[in-house]
C-alpha cells in the first residue's frame, strides 16, 4: 500500500510538472488567424484527415468548400455524406497515369483552380480544402506563382488544407502546419483491394 502511495505521488508530481509546461505553451499561443495545413507524404490518410477537418468545421457551423483536383470519382462516401453540408466540387479526370494526356490534365487543373480561387477570394468561406493540389504543381499543370499568390492573399481568417504527395518546397514554406504521412504497412501491398468505407 505504501509503494502504491509513493508511486501515485511520483506520478502526480510528474503530471503537475507536465501540466505547468503545457499550460504555459497554451497561454503563449494567443493569435487568432487563418492557417494553412499541408498534408503530404506517401502514406495513407491525407485526404481522410482533411475530410475529418471538414466534418469538424461543419459541426461548428463553419462554411466549407472542397475542390478535388485530379480525382474524378463522385461515388465516394465522403462526398455522399459531407457534400450535403458543404460545397463540393470533383474536378479531375482521373489520375495522370489513367489520362496520359498532359494538355487535358492541365486544362482540367486550370478549371479546378478557377473554382478554388473563387473560394480563396471569398471571406464567407471559413475552410477551403484543396484535395490533391500538390500533383498539379509538381506536374506543372498550374502556374506555381499564381497558386502561391492566391494562397497567401486569401482572407485573414480563412483556413486552407492542401493534400497530396510530393508537395513542392514552396508549399512547405508557406504552410503553418505540415504533416508528412508515411506507411509502415499497407494492405494494398498484400494484394488487398481498396475497400468501400475505408479508401473511398
Amino acid at each position: 500500500m505504501i509503494m502504491n502511495a509513493e508511486k501515485n505521488a511520483r506520478h502526480a508530481a510528474r503530471m503537475a510538472r507536465k501540466k505547468a509546461i503545457i499550460d504555459a505553451h497554451i497561454a503563449e499561443a494567443n493569435i487568432d488567424t487563418g492557417i494553412m495545413i499541408l498534408l503530404t507524404g506517401n502514406g495513407k490518410g491525407k485526404s481522410s484527415s482533411a475530410f475529418g477537418m471538414v466534418a469538424r468545421a461543419i459541426g461548428h457551423g463553419l462554411k466549407v468548400g472542397v475542390v478535388q483536383f485530379i480525382k474524378n470519382r463522385t461515388d465516394t462516401g465522403e462526398e455522399a455524406f459531407l457534400g450535403k453540408h458543404c460545397e463540393w466540387h470533383v474536378m479531375g479526370d482521373g489520375f495522370t497515369w489513367e489520362t496520359q494526356n498532359f494538355e487535358a490534365d492541365k486544362a482540367r487543373s486550370e478549371n479546378a483552380w478557377a473554382m478554388a480561387a473563387l473560394m480563396l477570394n471569398d471571406p464567407s468561406y471559413d475552410v477551403v480544402v484543396l484535395d490533391e493540389l500538390t500533383y498539379c504543381l509538381s506536374y506543372k499543370y498550374l502556374d506555381k506563382e499564381t497558386v502561391l499568390h492566391d494562397l497567401e492573399s486569401r482572407p485573414e481568417m480563412q483556413h486552407v488544407v492542401v493534400t497530396g504527395r510530393a508537395a513542392i518546397a514552396e508549399l512547405h514554406e508557406i504552410a503553418d502546419t505540415v504533416t508528412v504521412l508515411g506507411d509502415e504497412k499497407h494492405a494494398y501491398k498484400s494484394g488487398i483491394r481498396a475497400q468501400k468505407g475505408l479508401e473511398w
